[in-house]
């Protein structure tokens, strides 16, 4: 999971019964291995020659599967994104073993301690993935950008490139980088507020040791380097939802809003937390102002995160227009297949209308059937990514059974509570019949197992 770091190991015994409860895959089966060596070995013949243009990723720095590369030119007031994105279709066919495989796993499922990967590592991490080590087979697709952040797409090949340097969000520089890189990135967050967007990236959050058995959950801000980043996908996600649909055909990443209830829970966490929201203020506006650098501020985006009602996928249909309420626009996922099933899907579409051809009846037919697959596939991510914090929290919290913690409930029904302690990035339930939203008191703290990751309160 990327949204906690683990770096002493001190969640290794609990991870491990995480893997266990969910059936976490640890490896692939034999013949889905040998299916992924042969094809690990098909040279791309239906690719042009683009290994002159000087690609770089840009990447956690222990990341081997990856996905994207990119250069970015101006051309007079335009920006020119080439986005080249992992071929995965070159080696994996319809129905073959690798696929079907893919289709039983969905996405990669991320711990962080380790990863069960969509394709086995001979392609996800070797000859599929972007790698500085040679040529690669790829989708390129050409996205220009004007002056206010409209990112539309230009072209789509299939080309061989050479990254020239696999660099790293913690050690890059300026330097290293497309001199327009940053012009891009604020581009497209200048765009993102003229239409409302509202995304909001959590700052990771890590386990630490204090002194003797006590432990705690610090937060990691995304770097400067990767925010700009995102703003590449963004940008080329944008633009292929804008050609499919004018295409009326694709798969569509979609979501609702939080609802005035979750709105309101809100609101509470945001009190509990000492955030400062006035009321005339709505949410998208207040995400804008958050710094997470500022802990209060970081655990308060963690709950706008798990306040969403959830995204999901679908297709095309007449008359239904596809929309992403945290985007702001309609939406696809085309810039990660090595990690997501959907991805390679709606690449093989944008590559084939660019190309003046039909939309291949296996992509269509597969458009019909992901929502399904990828749900349970984002389900089941969801609920490993909800064990692993709860894990977390019952860990940092163990061994302060007894203390006496202020609580403001964010919701109640019946006789249960939900409730955010004050000054500490932790929801969790407490029975206290008659209890209002926007009411405080003092809990104690009766159970924090990390075996069963249960956390237990009571009114104090």
């Amino acid at each position: 999971m990327k949204a906690l770091h683990d770096p002493q190991g001190i969640l290794k015994q609990g991870l491990d019964a995480i893997r266990s409860e969910f059936a976490v895959p640890r490896s692939f089966p034999p013949q889905v291995l040998a299916a992924a060596e042969r094809a690990a070995n098909r040279a791309p013949t239906q690719h042009v020659d683009r290994t002159d243009l000087p690609f770089v990723t840009l990447d956690p720095a222990s990341s081997t599967d990856l996905d994207q590369a990119f250069l970015i030119e101006r051309t007079g007031p335009d920006l020119l994104l080439r986005y080249a994105i992992a071929d995965v279709a070159w080696f994996v066919e319809d129905g073959d073993p690798v696929d079907v495989e893919a289709w039983h796993r969905g996405e990669t499922l991320y711990l962080p301690d380790g990863k069960a990967g969509l394709y086995p590592p001979v392609l996800a991490e070797n000859r599929a993935s972007l790698l500085p080590d040679g040529p690669r087979p790829a989708i390129v697709f050409a996205v220009r950008v004007d002056p206010d952040g409209e990112a539309r797409l230009e072209g789509v090949e299939r080309a061989v490139v050479r990254s020239r340097a696999k660099l790293a969000y913690d050690s890059v520089s300026s330097a290293d980088l497309p001199e327009p890189f940053a012009d891009l990135a604020s581009r497209i967050a200048a765009a993102e507020a003229r239409r409302g967007a509202a995304r909001v990236d959590p700052p990771q959050q890590e386990v630490e040791r204090l002194a003797g058995d006590r432990f705690a959950l610090s937060f990691r801000p995304m770097l400067a380097s990767e925010t700009a980043n995102a703003a590449l996908s963004l940008a080329t996600n944008l633009a292929v939802a804008r050609f499919l649909l004018d295409h009326r055909t694709g798969l569509f990443r979609v979501m609702a809003g939080p609802d005035e209830r979750a709105v309101a829970r809100l609101r509470q966490s945001a009190h509990a937390l000492g955030l400062n929201w006035p009321a005339a203020v709505d949410l998208k506006d207040f995400e804008r102002t958050l710094d997470a650098r500022d802990p209060a501020q970081a655990g308060f985006m963690l709950a706008v995160r798990r306040a969403g009602s959830g995204a999901g996928y679908a297709p095309w249909h007449a008359g239904a227009e596809p929309w992403h309420a945290a985007i702001a626009a309609p939406y696809v996922h085309a810039t990660a297949p090595l990690r997501r099933l959907a991805d390679r899907y709606v690449i093989r579409a944008a590559l084939a209308l660019a190309q003046g051809e039909q939309v291949p009846d296996a992509v269509t037919q597969a458009f019909d059937r992901l929502p399904d697959v990828m749900a349970r596939a984002d389900a089941i991510a969801g609920r490993i990514e909800r064990a692993v914090v709860d894990l977390a929290e019952t860990v940092m919290l163990h061994g302060r059974e007894g203390e006496v913690f202020g609580a403001i409930v964010t919701d109640a029904e019946g006789a249960s509570a939900r409730i955010q302690l004050e000054g500490v990035p932790v929801i969790a339930r407490v029975k206290a019949a008659d209890a209002r939203p926007g009411q405080t008191f003092p809990v104690r703290l009766e159970k924090s197992d990390p075996a069963t990751r249960q956390l237990s309160f009571a009114l104090a």
